[in-house]
């Protein structure tokens, strides 16, 4: 059955609106890989200078390093990239929420 007997829609009409619907869907898919990945990003890069804030702390009680600025400054990093990683989780798990109290 021809889709212009069903709605009085030419078929190319349709055609270029499922075109349409295709290219957003896949605009749609590379921006969720995209936050997925920088997400993914962040955690990594929160786990490594939380490992450089250990080996910093390390390293000062063993009396390998006297500076207590680079050791405070690496702590201060790593916290610092803790709290805005676990700021960004918070507003997923609220957005997703949120998505899932919709009715559709």
């Amino acid at each position: 059955m021809a889709i212009s007997n069903v709605a009085g829609v030419s078929e190319s009409t349709f055609e270029a609106a499922q075109e349409r619907f295709r290219i957003a869907a896949q605009e749609y898919d590379e921006d969720f890989e995209t936050v997925l990945q920088s997400a993914i990003g962040m955690v990594d890069e929160t786990n490594a200078l939380h490992n450089q804030a250990e080996s910093a702390m390390m390293q000062f009680a063993l009396g390998e390093s006297e500076n207590t600025h680079d050791l405070l400054i690496a702590q201060s990093k790593a916290n610092i990239s803790l709290q805005y990683t676990v700021a960004v989780k918070d507003k997923i798990l609220e957005a997703y929420r949120e998505i899932m109290q919709m009715q559709i």
